[in-house]
């Protein structure tokens, strides 16, 4: 019965959202209807968590419309169809938990983008002005604006200020019906009543159809999936992400687990049975899910129930959504914006490492002032640069003279007290980190740069976690360097996975594995004897 109730809840809260994300991403009111029904019962069918809602969102309404200025609503359609195939592979792929790994920097960047850039969306409808024609581009948009705001339709103004009003506060009258769902209804009463001169869903959209297309796949060829493939990419990452992190918040708030390469199926699976009847993109949304937690909803009822309420309320009702005023959508919207902003946790990353603001802001201006696709791409780019360069400066390289005598931090046994001499005419280093590509260089850098030169070197690669097809190459062009300076070289310590990747790579052949100790002591034994062996040589050729 909870999960029944909670549905019945949910399903009401998403009516007005539906509706309002689709005319925000710049398609018919029932599109977003559709989305919300197929998608979000798809979406509880199938999914990986147990309480996940889905359907059309805010995170969306940015690439929806500009896919739909630029190639249209049919274009919308296939992009839709081809990410939700994208989703489904990252699924497959076992992708799920890697995605977690998004920096938050990265997320609140483009989510703040996006909530500056719904609320700029909404500025036409919440005053009322009377513009033909909005340029996409955000800076252009807001000289429009200003050149038109002395037009302002104060009774729009009046209602959009009111449903603000309303859905920011009715929660403090009660939490069983959503505030949002109350301002449609007064205001709806109100403009009816009064006549006021308000655009409306029917003035600017015409008749809400009171049913669900027939399916219809999509055309696509070669061309096509060229023309769409970045925005299909892009709609395939931006959800994959938000309904992961909607589950994630999930999890939290019921203590539970949900799986995420399961939950990417179901999402791609939604998105493509979306663009089949005719809808828009989809994916987990954290406010309707959170409603449903909130309302006692802990099982797949609830998604479900949700979405055969609102199939009854399009069914039943959809002539009379016709009413809805514009400035009433716009008022929910620019409350959708101030949640998903999260502005206060964008003001906190400012104060953080230079890093996490530098991600933090290019991500956020690229959202705003050029294009998501872009501000994604840009800032995974970033992230991965600069994590790159803070695991190449993880490496460290320590002879003996450094460390000999000293205890680590961490309580380990120093070279001292393991009892180890270094002999004359031996160098010993230790490696601490990942031989990967962005470290290798500074690997070799430092061992080429020797302050003398050895008879042999020791290298203790015992807290050396990995190393990659670059580091091999640096570390044999390092071996080479030394046999040609008539050094000999030994490895200690080398760990199993890193000489696995060593001996693919042909190391042994060059070393010798005579030369591959498993332990500093044996190293150290062995140098010793090199060293004698050397000796005896110089005696009997003098």
């Amino acid at each position: 019965m909870r999960d029944i109730l909670s549905g019945i809840i949910v399903g009401i809260v998403a009516l007005p959202l539906a509706i309002a994300f689709a005319i925000a991403s710049g398609v018919s009111p029932d599109k977003g209807l559709i989305t919300a029904v197929i998608a979000g019962l798809i979406i509880s069918v199938l999914g990986g968590s147990r309480v996940q809602i889905g359907g059309p969102t805010g995170a969306f309404i940015v690439i929806v419309y500009a896919i739909v200025q630029e190639h249209g609503v049919s274009g919308l359609t296939i992009a839709t169809f081809m990410a939700g195939f994208l989703i489904i592979g990252f699924g497959l792929a076992r992708l799920g938990d890697l995605l977690k790994f998004i920096p938050y920097p990265l997320i609140v960047g483009f989510t703040s983008g996006i909530a500056l850039i719904i609320f700029s969306s909404q500025v036409k409808d919440f005053f009322g002005l009377s513009i033909d024609t909005l340029p996409a581009n955000f800076i252009e948009k807001w000289r429009v604006y200003f050149e038109n705001f002395t037009q302002v339709n104060w009774y729009a103004f009046v209602i959009a200020l009111a449903t603000v009003v309303i859905s920011l506060n009715f929660y403090r009258i009660t939490t069983k019906i959503p505030g949002s769902v109350v301002a449609i209804l007064l205001s709806t009463l109100a403009v009816l009543l009064f006549k006021l001169p308000v655009e409306t869903i029917e003035t600017q959209f015409g008749q809400i159809p009171g049913s669900i297309p027939l399916p219809s796949i999509p055309k696509v060829d070669f061309n096509t999936i060229k023309a769409l493939i970045q925005p299909a990419f892009a709609i395939a990452f931006l959800g994959a992400i938000e309904s992961l992190l909607s589950a994630v918040v999930a999890d939290g708030m019921i203590g539970g687990r949900h799986r995420s390469n399961m939950e990417l199926v179901a999402q791609g699976t939604a998105n493509i049975f979306s663009a089949v009847f005719g809808g828009i993109p989809a994916t987990g949304a954290i406010a309707r899910t959170a409603t449903n937690i909130k309302n006692g909803g802990r099982t797949p009822i609830a998604g479900i129930i949700h979405a055969l309420v609102l199939l009854l309320i399009m069914l039943l009702f959809a002539p009379l959504a016709k009413l809805i005023p514009l400035a009433t959508l716009a008022g929910i919207l620019v409350v959708v914006a101030w949640h998903m902003g999260e502005w206060h946790l964008f003001v906190t990353m400012l104060k953080s490492n230079r890093k996490d603001v530098i991600i933090l802001l290019t991500t956020f201006l690229l959202t705003v002032i050029f294009d998501l696709v872009i501000a994604i791409e840009i800032g995974v780019v970033l992230s991965s640069f600069f994590f790159m360069k803070r695991m190449s400066d993880s490496l460290i390289i320590r002879n003996s003279v450094d460390i000999l005598g000293e205890q680590n931090e961490n309580g380990d046994e120093s070279f001292e007290e393991e009892a180890l001499t270094v002999p004359k005419g031996v160098v010993l280093y230790e490696i601490h980190g990942p031989l990967f590509f962005g470290a290798s260089q500074k690997f070799q850098d430092t061992l080429l740069n020797l302050h003398q030169k050895p008879e042999i070197l020791i290298l203790r690669m015992r807290n050396v976690p990995f190393i990659d097809a670059t580091g091999a190459y640096h570390l044999k062009q390092l071996v080479k360097h030394l046999k040609s300076q008539k050094i000999e070289i030994l490895f200690s310590g080398v760990g199993e996975e890193v000489n696995g990747e060593l001996e693919k790579s042909g190391f042994h052949e060059l070393v010798g594995r005579a030369n591959m100790l498993s332990n500093i002591q044996e190293a150290l034994k062995k140098s010793r004897g090199i060293l004698k062996l050397k000796q005896n040589e110089t005696k009997q050729s003098i």
